[in-house]
């Protein structure tokens, strides 16, 4: 049979129900019970801190750890991963977002993947460019719709006047 387990925690139990009350993730809730439960008395072994919180008791293990050495804060401090380096970034973007508010735009996506490889020596696939200026940017391409040239203006004005009569 284990002993009994070894922690002395600083917090007031009403301290952790409060905190774990306003905690933001379900990964703080989880450190914050198993300090409450801890300080509570409720349990009072590592092996059933695991089962309760149904994780590995090396898991657990590490999470004491954290607490002994840096404190609650420690604890409940949730690292994120950097993500990468943005591909379109500094002068080049600004360049490309001053190309799209000028007048003459870009025809297509295509072109502007075509700009970029010129301009810039910068090689991007066409979805990674398309997704770049509509969501990062919220730009769109100044191209007007396409008309053929075989309308007859006569045939047009026709139109916009029996159209609009319904």
């Amino acid at each position: 049979m284990a002993g009994r387990m070894k922690l002395e925690i600083a917090e007031s139990v009403e301290y952790l129900e409060k905190t774990m009350k306003h905690a933001r993730s379900a990964a703080q809730k989880e450190r914050l019970l198993l300090l409450w439960w801890v300080k509570s008395g409720e349990v009072t072994q590592h092996q059933e801190l695991a089962a309760r919180l149904g994780r590995n008791p090396s898991t657990i293990t590490r999470w004491l750890q954290k607490y002994r050495q840096g404190g609650l804060k420690a604890l409940l401090e949730v690292k994120v991963a950097p993500g990468t380096k943005p591909l379109i970034a500094g002068q080049v973007k600004t360049a490309l977002e001053e190309r799209l508010r000028a007048e003459q735009g870009f025809g297509s996506y295509g072109e502007i993947v075509d700009w970029l490889q010129n301009s810039f020596n910068l090689t991007l696939k066409y979805a990674t460019v398309r997704r770049f200026v509509r969501d990062e940017l919220k730009a769109k391409l100044k191209v007007p719709r396409p008309q053929s040239i075989h309308q007859h203006p006569q045939a047009i004005n026709q139109f916009k006047k029996t159209f609009a009569k319904r």
